[in-house]
């Protein structure tokens, strides 16, 4: 893992982050790029489910619903708050 990048399951509710890459490959990869997951792409996390898997989270302008292992394969930077 980059220095400073962290998996999107591990960003805190209510933070906003950048994508940095895909560790995921095969299908999983080609189905977060179709989501929008490309690089640079900011994505906020909404709230996680009652159970804690899956989390909602907004990407371009859509809310998407990731479980934690899907997520996981996500690194991102988490933005700083201004």
């Amino acid at each position: 893992m980059e220095a400073g990048y962290i998996t999107l399951n591990m960003a805190p509710s209510g933070s906003t982050a950048k994508v940095k890459g895909l560790t995921s490959n095969g299908n999983i990869r080609r189905r977060m790029l179709d989501l929008g997951l490309v690089m640079n792409t900011d994505v906020e996390v909404l709230q996680k489910s009652p159970s804690g898997d899956p989390t909602a989270y907004h990407i371009r302008g859509a809310v998407i619903a990731l479980r934690s292992e899907e997520a996981s394969k996500i690194l991102v930077e988490i933005n700083p708050i201004v």
